[in-house]
């Protein structure tokens, strides 16, 4: 190994980190867009510009030390994505939820997250179903108390159980990559 040159370890974490800032971002995003009506490319643009990057602050998540700033393909991705199919991922939400409790009376970011979440486990199969649901939940647990992450976890581990059931049955080796 060079001098000065990161590990191949220390290069997949910092990209692990970027990921999970970019899905933090995102989520403010989505929120910021249904609170304010705003279109996504205009709240793309002040992450990334106004705001000078998104970033991962160490508090944000317990994703380690420092501030890493987020993938930008990424926040891209799930902002217009959630965006261009939030109708159907609010379907997909709303049949998991109990009887009785619509998405309209859930917390404006924690529909933020599923929805995040839920565009990632309909469209990014690359990325193993478990690994989206630990984002989401670490992120319901930057926002919220445990039991509001366990609502996160319980839709989201359904949802891929529904969409992706043979990546789910089974002891789950499959899904220990990381992104």
């Amino acid at each position: 190994m060079e001098p000065g040159r990161p590990r191949e370890s220390d290069d997949a974490a910092a990209n692990a980190r970027a990921l999970s800032a970019a899905r933090l971002a995102a989520v403010q995003a989505i929120y910021q867009m249904e609170m304010g009506g705003t279109a996504p490319d205009t709240v793309i643009a002040e992450f990334v510009h106004v705001r000078g990057g998104a970033e991962l602050d160490e508090g944000d998540l317990a994703a380690g030390e420092g501030r890493y700033e987020a993938d930008r393909a990424l926040l891209g991705e799930l902002v217009k994505g959630v965006a261009a199919h939030r109708a159907e991922l609010d379907g997909l939400i709303s049949a998991l939820l109990v009887a009785g409790w619509p998405i309209e009376r859930i917390e404006k970011v924690m529909v933020a997250i599923l929805r995040a979440g839920a565009f990632e486990l309909l469209y990014r199969p690359a990325v193993p179903a478990r690994v989206v649901i630990n984002e989401y939940v670490d992120l319901a647990h930057a926002f919220f108390d445990a039991k509001e992450a366990g609502m996160v976890n319980g839709v989201l581990d359904r949802m891929a159980r529904n969409l992706r059931a043979p990546e789910m049955d089974g002891d789950g080796r499959a899904a220990k990559a990381v992104e």
